[in-house]
């Protein structure tokens, strides 16, 4: 089943193309990364799946529904957790999602959202004294309390510290464990590979390159070898690494001496997306 289909996208502003004949497709039960250097038109692409922008073109299914035209009912279906939330100064957590919660005409039990996001203990806090990591946990709590199918996650951690950032991603990783649809847009090429089923890569408004991180990276640069032989460093690089690893050590042994210096880096999704992206983009 298909919980979101694009197909040609696009949308101007003044003239100049955000977004150029972006397709793609998201599974239901999918986590999807959506990368791209500022500019490139991840913005703009969600807020039009979330029907909050007007497209020029091209032909968008969310749930089987046009963003476009979609009724009330429909917005019930889907969570949203923006960049940074701006919630209630002086309301504690529970009365956060108890608020929220009477929205939609069957929600999570509030209790249990708490218990989700890792906020028990923070129930009676008041919103002005939790800290960010826990602001954040709150935002994926009041998206999750309509329990909607689909989440659009946009740049969950950023300014997070390092703990921060791994509980984020344990919260998100419980919403996969639920059942739950994730469009996770970020700039933290790890938190991409770590989390997401699929990623998309967006170059100037376009799809420059789809798939799971794994068949990204065997399709990307070659693995590079370093050693050092009679004294001059030798960088070799190879799409087959076993094998030319397998014939150096097995000269190195027959001869009876040592691969000096060896290193072996294999790329990364991080090599891939900046191979694919160049230094494009301006937001």
């Amino acid at each position: 089943m298909t919980a979101v289909e694009v197909h040609g996208l696009r949308k101007s502003y003044d003239g100049v193309e955000a977004v150029r004949g972006a397709s793609f497709e998201i599974a239901a039960g999918e986590v999807f990364g959506l990368l791209g250097p500022n500019g490139a038109g991840k913005t703009t692409t969600v807020e039009i799946l979330e029907g909050h922008r007007r497209r020029d073109s091209g032909d968008v299914r969310v749930l089987g529904v046009d963003p476009a035209a979609a009724p009330d009912r429909w917005r019930g279906r889907i969570g949203v957790v923006p960049q940074s939330g701006d919630l209630f100064l002086n309301l504690t957590v529970i009365e956060h999602l108890r608020l929220f919660a009477a929205y939609y005409e069957r929600p999570r039990p509030p209790e249990e959202v708490l218990e989700l996001v890792g906020l028990r203990e923070k129930r009676g806090a008041r919103y002005r004294t939790l800290s960010g990591g826990q602001r954040r946990r709150l935002d994926f709590g009041v998206a999750l309390v309509g329990d909607p199918e689909l989440i659009f996650l946009d740049e969950p951690t950023t300014g997070f510290d390092p703990a921060a950032r791994r509980a984020a991603w344990e919260t998100i990783r419980s919403l996969r464990e639920l059942g739950k649809t994730i469009l996770l847009t970020t700039h933290y090429i790890e938190e991409a590979h770590r989390l997401a089923d699929r990623v998309a890569v967006l170059r100037a408004g376009e799809i420059v390159a789809t798939g799971t991180p794994a068949d990204l990276i065997a399709a990307g640069p070659p693995t590079q070898i370093r050693y050092r032989r009679d004294g001059r460093d030798v960088v070799t690089e190879t799409h087959e690494p076993t094998r030319l690893l397998h014939e150096l050590t097995a000269e190195a042994l027959s001869a009876g001496r040592e691969l000096d210096g060896l290193e072996v880096h294999r790329p990364t999704l991080e090599d891939v997306y900046l191979r694919l992206t160049g230094d494009e983009g301006v937001e």
